[in-house]
């Protein structure tokens, strides 16, 4: 056995224990050494010990012990003993890593000394855990779980968590204080009594902080009711080794004297010098308030240490907060432990006590606005025990460097912010409750008493808990039907249990950390997520800005629905900026902190002050020698509040407020007043005040609040006493107007959302997914209205001030407005001291505004009252609600049978136990016997409902129905002598004496929630009540909007009145109208394929005859650019049946049809001319040209061979010319001529009267046909001759040189319209995709959607979703969505349809899978029933689809067969 020495620092642990320890420390710490005997007797503990000083050893070694001594002397057993709960996952893993020294360092001195091995398991459960590790804890569970408040509830929640959890002894809650003062604290506290109660024993509670105040506050928080002592004090050891320890704490200015608002170059300043101390330093650790703030001094701090790295090389700077991915995260926790980083910026991410090595300096950029917050942060340095730790202050403005000496001053005088617990939360406590009832079953008093021993519950009234579990059992009744209801309450014998589903919907919708409604941030080739996004950023950002995470910068490619995708920006600046509206509210302590500094400047200034000579005033060396700040920050200070006092008289403290009013440069009035009372009590006045103003004044004003102030801009037109605006509220009447400004403001909204998703009312998932926010606003607005009416009712039909229902979760929201958002309490008791003169009031008319109110004039967007912080701004992302509301009943015609027997059947319950059909009862309100034993098995679930006297049998009016207890006294109040069968007694809650109008209104709703349509009479028959009464019931319901009444089923009589329940007649009409729905739905890429073959006339049925049939066709193609050679080969006899090359002859020499090539690409010049086949020719109208010409480009003729440009000079200068002319005059041959020609036509400089010009130049001279031997022919014959082409002409477009540097012109609306007219009739349905098919000088996109949203809003053509797959707008003429859907419902018919690949057509590859066909002559395409099935590509036929030998004969002849025009057959 080891032999213990004297020396041992710790008698009373186990030989090894004690021997590992000595091992490693010289002592135990203060806080050690008084904690560890009182949890070895079993005490509960508190420990309050500064960071570093071993706090978290502390509690762990002494449970460790246990376990060893257990396990040393009879083996310990798989169970769990310890549960360690931490607020953040990071502490979590942190703690869970230097558990496995101590562990190991323990079982090595039980092997050294011969003891029996002790093999203590340790585990992590937080989100993050994998699957895999969660499914082996089950099967071998661990000693020690280390876990967060969420997952804790999480493993409450579920079977084998239950299991494992069962055996705990001791539980340790890490940093308390980081959730006590929140609604946390309070889910973890509720946990905590539910862990218990599990258990069945007293649990040993141990908590750690190292700032927390009052401290005897946090211990009755810790152990809870069930633990306190008759003087209400905690039966708990508290060990408070002070929070009071050495530490080096500065200010830093930057060379420039700080102003309101920090310029650039102030900035830069400050990046400077914290590179300086970065590089004095080993490990910087630089906190920030905002993620934004962090983002931008990260990037600004790597180009400053990194210049010089080579590229590719690892940041030395980088970020860390909670929008990082936790692989991010993690990564930066690891390299700055292990030396790899010179600084990590963090925000409150890292304030906790994660162990991320040794860090020698921490900069605070601006105030953290809280005591506590400082501390921890400072405290983050000199982490090891007897360190001291050191701290560097960054003011950002000279209101900011009041505040950071404010701060400093507290911190040497010893104070610490009060911890203020929330008084019984009630969302919740609604959680909570769900959970424990859907883990088992509970009784009332049971349930009551567990919620009563957690401390933030302790006042919880029975009538209260009762209201709660009401809502939990009945649910909620929106236009969307009844839901919510998770319990089932049994009021009769006391009993509560959960609903199916209510356990799954507990731990997916589970913790009291509200949804902000992040995007995920997924990079984009590698799929890879980076990081969140908030929503309104994410929102309100386009493709192509860039912006910053984790010192990296991304540009945007697209926002989709939960998921912003992006690529690397390589590291290009940010174009926008980042998060908003974060800035933490300053705590009461510090706020009291910064007015008694202004007390002691103000009494210190004295001549030296106001002279400019600060370093000699009594106020400068005050600061200098008490305070402890340095010389330049104590002389800027003193000649800030100096000048302050000069313009005002006095300096605003929270003794004596001062009201400041001057007039801006447009003349409208200022009111300023100076209230150093923090944000949360000057949001509360100035909404307050705001409304007050609204209704004495008729106008609504903009109102501002910060720490220090409150600005009200007023118009020039009012004019008050100055003084007067102090005794605008009352202290007696505040409240009401506060709420009434309150809900007016965003922040009820958006906080009932939040507290209706904590309380399970507004599940986060739905079948197993996620409920995207914007679908969770618009189900919170849906759930407002069903319990608060009018605060989402027009405010027109409100008459006086809005009456706040009595309902649970309303209340609480009213609550945390008030309480959470702003200050109320602080809010009432400055009101009262003003009435009672108790704080001073002075008033100043100024000609501009004091220093003190510049902050507030620069005030941050979050400082805003009259509109939302940003982060509480309606999304605009709101998806079109498309529900459809019936608004009369006669209106919806005839509705499908077979839809109404459908929601009969969905309307009418489903019990498979006695507890559903018990509830099916409650809300049915009763059912006839008939209907009762239609049901196999529900007859026997009614005698076991009939056993526990649940439900009795009521003889009414000879008729036998089934009614649950606690709807009973309907029943009586419509038949007084109604005898029940068996008798039963109405529990207390619900034996309420109803009227008879009401008894026959609810009995009726609940009968319409279950039947569909029907008549009174037969409602009336089905309990014995009379008609009457009945429809009385019925124009009540139908006056609230609940009933419907007209004809609906066709099966009744005609003219019988029917009724119906809103909300099943709205499904019944969804359904009716279901098949309409599913024609207007977006179509398939197939069909939209088989659609343009009949639009663009390329099947048979639809292909065009006759001359007149050109122009029609080519109205159609106006604009595309085709090969000159597949015009009269593939395109128009394609399109029209026995063409002939005439018809377009006729069209040109008209003056109606131009061709012409309407653009060149870059480069055309240099390589000289294409071949003329190839050539990309349009066809339009003449009287069209103009507007296409807008967009064509430029043509050169620097590049032209000689005799070309001969040509070119003569057509020129002559104006248009015959080719016999031409030929004549410039010195050229025939042959030399039409080469001449075929140059200009490829390079779009020339055309001809006729298309035989440009037919003559395809066809060899060999095989032309001399048309004058061919006019003895009656028909019309085609021109294939030079001579017969007409005039040749040059195309009339401005040309450039290559030195024209003039920027292109502005582009003319009207030409826009027609592009987007002409493609809408090309194609029916117009979308991005298209264009792809379409020339690339085309307007961009962005423009033709522009014009066509205008074209929508004039209403002549449709927007919407036509085709599948294919995201972005789309817009669609009016036919063409008929057609659409004749298509969608035509059958596949093996429709074989065969294009050339210079056909428009030819979408392969744009709106079908697979890779492009080339858009040549020589290449086809088949098409089957709308899918490519055979190309011919480079003279091989490729099948794409899968076809036996004889369908590939079939569809290779129909591939290879062409309709070429016998007179063209030499151009083919």
């Amino acid at each position: 056995m080891l032999d213990t020495t004297p020396m041992s620092h710790t008698p009373y642990f186990h030989p090894a224990v004690d021997a590992w320890f000595s091992s490693r420390f010289h002592a135990p710490t203060p806080a050690q050494a008084d904690a560890w005997p009182a949890i070895q007797s079993g005490k509960h503990v508190l420990i309050a010990a500064p960071t570093g000083s071993g706090k978290t050893l502390a509690a762990f070694l002494a449970a460790i012990d246990e376990l060893v001594r257990e396990g040393e002397q009879f083996g310990l057993p798989d169970e769990t003993r310890i549960v360690y709960v931490s607020p953040l996952k990071a502490l979590s893993n942190d703690i869970n890593r230097n558990l496995e020294a101590p562990l190991a360092g323990i079982r090595d001195k039980l092997l050294e000394h011969g003891m029996r091995d002790v093999d203590i398991r340790t585990w992590v459960r937080t989100g993050d855990t994998p699957q895999a590790e969660r499914n082996q804890m089950r099967r071998k569970p661990p000693h020690i779980v280390v876990t967060t408040p969420e997952s804790l509830y999480i493993l409450l929640g579920s079977e084998s968590g239950r299991e494992m959890l069962s055996t705990t002894r001791t539980v340790i809650v890490d940093e308390i204080h980081a959730v006590a003062g929140s609604k946390r604290g309070s889910h973890l506290s509720l946990s905590l009594e539910r862990l218990e109660a599990l258990v069945g024993r007293r649990l040993t509670r141990v908590g750690l902080s190292a700032t927390q105040q009052p401290i005897e506050e946090v211990a009755r928080f810790l152990v809870g009711g069930r633990y306190l002592l008759p003087n209400g004090e905690a039966d708990c050891a508290i060990v408070d080794s002070g929070h009071i320890r050495k530490r080096d704490l500065a200010i830093e200015l930057p060379e420039e004297p700080l102003e309101a608002v920090m310029s650039n170059e102030t900035w830069g300043q400050v990046y400077d010098r914290l590179v300086q101390l970065i590089n004095e330093h080993r490990t910087t650790l630089i906190f920030v308030n905002t993620r934004r703030t962090a983002e931008r001094i990260c990037r600004q701090l790597t180009e400053r240490l990194d210049k010089d790295k080579p590229k590719g090389a690892p940041p030395s700077v980088t970020a860390h907060h909670g929008s990082l991915a936790k692989e991010l995260r993690f990564d930066a926790e690891q390299r700055l432990k292990y030396g790899q980083l010179k600084a990590l910026v963090a925000t409150a991410s890292l304030e906790l006590g994660i162990d991320i090595g040794d860090v020698d300096l921490v900069c605070q950029i601006a105030s953290p606005r809280t005591i506590n917050a400082f501390l921890q942060r400072v405290g983050r340095s000199g982490h090891a025990v007897g360190a001291t730790p050191k701290g560097r202050l960054f003011p950002q403005s000279r209101d900011d460097l009041v505040e950071c000496t404010a701060l400093l001053d507290s911190v040497r005088r010893g104070e610490l912010d009060r911890l203020k617990i929330p008084v019984a939360p009630i969302d919740v406590l609604s959680q909570q409750i769900v959970a424990e009832a859907a883990a088992r079953e509970c009784t009332e008093q049971e349930l009551f008493d567990l919620i009563r021993h957690a401390y933030p519950y302790k006042t919880v009234t029975r009538e209260s808990f009762n209201e709660i579990v009401h809502m939990l059992a009945e649910g909620f009744t929106t236009r969307r039907g009844r839901h919510g209801a998770l319990l089932y309450h049994d009021a009769v014998n006391h009993l509560i249990k959960g609903r199916k589903g209510a356990r799954l919907t507990a731990i997916t919708s589970g913790g009291a950390i509200p949804d902000t409604a992040d995007y995920q941030v997924m990079l984009e080739p590698e799929g890879v997520m980076v990081g969140t996004l908030n929503e309104d950023f994410a929102v309100e950002s386009m493709s192509g800005d860039i912006f910053q995470l984790g010192n990296s910068s991304y540009r945007i490619l697209r926002v989709e629905r939960n998921t912003v995708r992006v690529e690397d920006a390589k590291g290009e600046p940010p174009s926008i900026p980042f998060w908003f509206g974060e800035a933490p509210g300053r705590t009461d302590e510090l706020s009291i902190s910064v007015s008694r500094l202004r007390e002691e400047l103000e009494s210190r200034l004295d001549d030296h002050a106001f002279n400019g000579d600060t370093a000699r005033s009594s106020a400068s060396q005050w600061l200098t020698e008490e305070v402890g700040i340095g010389e330049i920050a104590a002389g800027q200070l003193v000649a800030y509040l100096a000048s302050a006092h000069a313009a005002l008289g006095s300096l605003p403290t929270q003794k004596k407020v001062i009201f400041e009013r001057f007039f801006d440069e447009s003349g409208g009035m200022q009111l300023v007043i100076h209230s150093p009372f923090g944000s949360r009590i000057n949001r509360a006045w100035g909404l307050a005040l705001r409304k007050r103003f609204c209704r004495s004044f008729n106008f609504e004003l903009q109102a501002a609040a910060t720490e220090d102030s409150i600005i009200l801009s007023l118009t020039g037109s009012h004019s008050f006493e100055l003084l007067d605006v102090a005794k605008y509220l009352h202290p007696n009447t505040a409240r009401d107007i506060l709420i009434q400004a309150m809900l007016d403001a965003p922040m009820f909204n958006t906080r009932w959302r939040w507290g209706a998703s904590i309380a399970l009312a507004l599940p986060r998932f739905r079948g197993g997914k996620k409920v995207p926010p914007q679908i969770a606003r618009m189900n919170a607005e849906d759930l407002l209205a069903s319990v608060f009416p009018d605060q989402v009712a027009c405010g027109e039909n409100i008459v006086g001030d809005i009456i706040v229902p009595d309902h649970p979760l309303v209340q609480q929201t009213v609550r945390d407005c008030l309480e959470e958002a702003m200050d109320i309490e602080g809010f009432e008791r400055l009101l009262r001291a003003l009435t009672e003169q108790e704080i001073k009031v002075e008033a100043r008319d100024l000609t501009e505004p004091s220093p003190l109110a510049l902050e507030v004039l620069n005030a941050r967007p979050y400082a805003y009252l009259d509109d939302a912080p940003l982060e509480e701004r309606r999304t605009q992302a709101v998806m079109s609600r498309r529900w459809m509301d019936p608004q009369s009943a006669a209106d919806l015609g005839k509705l499908d049978p077979a839809a109404i027997a459908r929601v009969r059947e969905e309307a009418w319950p489903d019990a498979g136990n006695a507890d559903q059909l018990h509830d099916a009862l409650l809300w049915l309100t009763f059912m006839m016997q008939e209907e009762v034993e239609s049901q196999p098995g529900w007859p026997a679930l009614c005698h076991e409902l009939i056993t526990q006297r649940r439900l009795t049998r009521l003889n009414v009016g000879g008729a036998t129905i089934f009614v649950a207890t606690e709807r009973v006294p309907y029943f009586e109040a419509l038949f007084p002598n109604v005898s029940m069968d068996p008798p039963v007694v109405v529990p207390a809650a619900y034996a309420v004496k109803r009227e008879r109008e009401e008894a026959a209104r609810e009995i009726v709703r609940g009968r319409l929630e279950g039947l569909g349509p029907t008549t009174a009479a037969r409602l009336a028959t089905s309990f014995g009540g009379s008609v009457e009464d009945v429809n009385s019931a019925l124009l009540a319901l139908e006056a609230e909007g609940t009933a419907m009444r007209g004809t609906f089923d066709p099966d009744e009589a005609a003219g019988t009145v029917q009724w119906c329940d809103r909300r099943l007649l709205a499904r019944i009409h969804r359904y009716t109208v279901k098949r309409l729905r599913a024609e207007i739905e977006p179509v398939q890429a197939r069909d939209f394929l088989r659609f343009l073959f009949d639009w663009q006339r390329v099947t048979p049925n639809h292909r065009m005859q006759g001359p007149d049939s050109v122009p029609a066709v080519l109205a159609q193609l106006e604009g595309f650019d085709a090969p000159a050679g597949a015009w009269e080969t593939e395109i128009l006899p394609a399109r029209i049946a026995e063409y002939e090359p005439a018809w377009l002859d006729e069209q040109c020499l008209a003056g109606r049809i131009v061709w012409t090539r309407l653009a060149t690409r870059s480069g055309d010049s240099e390589r000289g001319a294409a071949p003329v086949r190839s050539t990309p020719i349009a066809l339009l109208p003449r009287r069209n040209v103009k507007q296409w010409s807008q967009f064509s480009s430029n043509i050169e003729r620097s590049q032209l061979t000689d005799k070309a440009r001969r040509v070119a000079e003569y057509i020129d200068e002559n104006g248009a010319s015959f080719y016999d002319e031409i030929v004549d005059h410039v010195g050229l041959l025939p042959v030399q001529v039409e080469e001449a020609l075929g140059e200009l036509v490829a390079l779009g400089l020339v055309n001809s009267d006729s298309f035989g010009g440009l037919r003559a130049l395809l066809m060899p001279a060999d095989r032309r046909r001399n048309s004058a031997r061919d006019r003895r022919r009656q028909r019309r014959i085609a021109i294939f001759g030079m001579q017969d082409a007409g005039r040749w002409a040059l195309v009339r477009r401005k040309e450039t040189k290559l030195d024209d540097a003039r920027a292109v012109p502005p582009r003319n609306d009207e030409a826009v319209e027609h592009i987007c007219r002409t493609l809408l009739r090309r194609w029916g349905v117009v979308f991005w995709k298209l264009l792809e098919r379409e020339a690339d000088w085309l307007p961009p996109w962005r423009d033709l959607v522009m014009c066509l949203r205008r074209l929508e809003a004039r209403g002549e053509i449709r927007g919407g979703r036509f085709v599948a797959g294919f995201s972005g707008e789309q817009f669609a003429l009016p036919e063409a969505i008929g057609q659409l859907r004749e298509v969608r419902r035509r059958d596949n018919d093996l429709q074989l349809v065969s294009l050339s690949a210079a056909d428009p057509l030819n979408l392969v590859g744009i709106l079908t899978p697979g890779g492009r066909l080339p858009a040549l002559t020589g290449n086809r395409v088949l098409y089957r029933d709308g899918v490519p099935a055979a190309l011919y590509v480079g003279g091989e036929v490729k099948f794409v689809e899968q076809l036996d030998p004889a369908e590939q004969w079939q569809v290779r002849g129909a591939l290879l067969r062409r309709q070429v025009p016998a007179p063209l057959a030499d151009l083919a």
